[in-house]
């Protein structure tokens, strides 16, 4: 059976844990492929709500093995309190079920205090990272200096060695350059020596776990993190994530070929959040970003799973659904949180941008110039009801029907899934 990819197709936080745990249902594994626990998804099931940072949304389907990819940068800690906060709800994180990737690099706690102490020395050029040590991870990963899950496997002498050894270069770098305290290596030996224990039976080859489960014809899901507009290539540089979100991370994040990969669904909010600093030509200020966003009160929550973080909100963006069209070759959407919109009379959509009197349809990678990039804006009707029990494309109503028409006419590409709401019932499949 081919790969079906799950991916943001915008900044992050589109929704991709409702989405992909309704795609689990039918899958024999979920393998996510790159980012660490600065991203989070958000699954409700029944009246239970499960927020999870690393471990893929299928860990919540007993039949489904879940596999975190060599794309991914984990840190431990948080991965075993991950799994004994699951453990505590009855859902089974056992090795049978859940894999990490020998060639994952780990996050240790010198990455946190790097990440802290280099947004710090930024001042008010700061990127707005979640401060969890992702970038220095694959700083030090770039660098060949990085620690693999697969050193948890090695006699416990020679991986103390090895960590030793980073904390005291660390070290130089936290007090020399960022004026921070030194970290005591002994403590962060000890440390990592529990969480090796612990974590040493879930190791394993992560790529020849999929090419068996390929050769075998089970369905395989590929779960991203973050969006495509914070890929680290392809994304608005600088203010992006340090990981691969697009496709393409899915290819060397997992270790599969491209002729494995059939489906690659974009995950679409029905309008558009960021967080962190950059340029975000539809954003918006006062009342309808606050509607948007909501209180923390409503289902939709545009608060940051991970972080708690609010997120900067404004209408949809076509112009950058075109942009992520086209560098994952996205062969479907999924939209969600089409119920958000039910608030307002009228709806806008940008359709393409003004830079000082020139139309552009086609995304700046400059972000001096897109930062000065006014959206050009198509206005469609509302509908302003409930559509939170619409269970069929046609239950709409027919302002939400020619919404969802109108974004995939912009794409040429159909919405096959639509959320209505949190809950896993709350689908529209086409």
């Amino acid at each position: 059976m081919p790969i079906t990819v799950i991916l943001g197709a915008q900044w992050g936080d589109e929704g991709k844990g409702k989405i992909t745990d309704r795609l689990a249902a039918q899958a024999d594994l979920v393998a996510r492929y790159g980012g660490g626990d600065n991203a989070g998804h958000t699954v409700t099931v029944g009246t239970e709500r499960f927020a999870l940072h690393l471990i893929p949304s299928g860990i919540l389907y007993p039949r489904v093995t879940c596999l975190l990819g060599s794309g991914m940068v984990v840190n431990p800690q948080k991965l075993l309190a991950e799994m004994d906060g699951l453990a505590a709800r009855g859902v089974d994180v056992s090795p049978a079920r859940l894999k990490l990737s020998s060639q994952a690099h780990l996050i240790l706690a010198y990455h946190l205090a790097l990440d802290s102490g280099a947004e710090s020395a930024r001042g008010r050029s700061a990127i707005g990272t979640t401060g969890r040590g992702i970038g220095p991870a694959y700083t030090d990963k770039a660098a060949r200096s990085g620690i693999r899950a697969e050193e948890m496997l090695r006699p416990a002498n020679v991986l103390s060695e090895r960590i030793r050894e980073q904390v005291l270069a660390k070290n130089e770098i936290l007090d020399k350059i960022y004026g921070q305290p030194r970290l005591d290596a002994e403590a962060v030996v000890q440390e990592m020596l529990g969480y090796a224990r612990r974590l040493a039976p879930h190791v394993v080859d992560v790529s020849e776990t999929i090419a068996n489960a390929l050769r075998s014809g089970k369905r395989i899901l590929a779960e991203g993190a973050q969006g495509t507009l914070l890929d680290l290539d392809q994304g608005t540089y600088p203010y992006v994530t340090s990981s691969n979100p697009t496709t393409g991370g899915v290819l060397t994040g997992l270790g599969v070929g491209p002729q494995h990969i059939e489906r690659i669904i974009g995950v679409v909010k029905a309008y558009q959040t960021r967080v962190g600093s950059g340029p975000m030509p539809t954003e918006l200020s006062g009342e309808v970003a606050d509607l948007l966003r909501g209180t923390g009160a409503q289902p939709w929550d545009e608060y940051g799973t991970t972080t708690g973080r609010p997120r900067r909100c404004g209408w949809l963006d076509v112009v950058t659904l075109c942009y992520a069209l086209r560098v994952n070759g996205l062969t479907e959407i999924a939209v969600t949180k089409l119920d958000v919109l039910s608030q307002f009379e009228t709806i806008q959509v940008c359709v393409a941008y003004d830079l000082e009197g020139q139309r552009l349809e086609s995304l700046p990678t400059d972000q001096s110039l897109l930062a000065r990039c006014r959206p050009l804006y198509k206005v469609l009707p509302g509908w302003q009801s409930d559509i939170s029990s619409a269970r069929t494309f046609a239950g709409l109503p027919r302002q939400a029907q020619a919404y969802i028409a109108f974004v995939e006419e912009q794409l040429g590409i159909p919405a096959t899934c639509i959320s209505v709401g949190p809950g896993r019932e709350q689908t529209i499949e086409r």
